[in-house]
């Protein structure tokens, strides 16, 4: 038997095998209209659109778009914790209350906004990097971040961790204000 023989029989049973396996597995359009008609049928065509053009995004796309989404609706990056669930929380307080607690939050102010205000030209490398970190952003939004300045970073950030980001920043020739 000959090398070439036996490599032509190696092939054949190889396509074989994987015909008999693919027929007998659902394909991917069978399993993806089997995933969509398991939601609700009752959706608007035009949102299901957009679903459908949503979900054949990359993820550098997907990322793009929230961005985009966000500046253009004006919607602030919020930290992700208590900082944001905390005043859903409290929503139904009487309006006594929380006049009895406005003077007592104009004596003290615990939580503040941190905003960038502007950096040397010679610094700029390390201040996006540090805004990158901070911020969980990626390279490209915290450079224009960075040059967008004067931008807020940061809302509802406690007063020890808020001294302590703005130290930073001086450090790395960067000017930002607790407001």
């Amino acid at each position: 038997m000959s090398c070439r023989y036996a490599a032509q029989r190696c092939t054949q049973q190889l396509r074989t095998a994987s015909r008999v396996r693919t027929s007998s597995l659902p394909t991917l359009t069978q399993r993806m209209a089997r995933r969509h008609n398991s939601t609700e049928a009752s959706l608007d065509p035009k949102i299901s659109t957009i679903v459908d053009q949503i979900s054949q995004l990359t993820l550098l796309e997907t990322a793009s778009l929230v961005s985009t989404l966000k500046t253009r609706l004006n919607i602030p990056d919020l930290p992700v914790g208590g900082f944001a669930a905390a005043p859903a929380a409290g929503g139904a307080a009487a309006p006594a209350e929380a006049e009895e607690e406005a003077p007592a939050a104009a004596a003290e102010k615990s939580l503040f906004t941190l905003k960038l205000m502007s950096f040397d030209a010679g610094s700029k490398p390390k201040v996006i990097k540090e805004i990158k970190n901070m911020l969980g952003l990626s390279l490209v939004d915290s450079k224009k971040f960075v040059e967008s300045a004067p931008k807020i970073m940061k809302e509802s950030v406690p007063k020890e961790e808020a001294e302590k980001i703005i130290a930073t920043l001086k450090e790395l020739g960067a000017v930002a204000n607790m407001e």
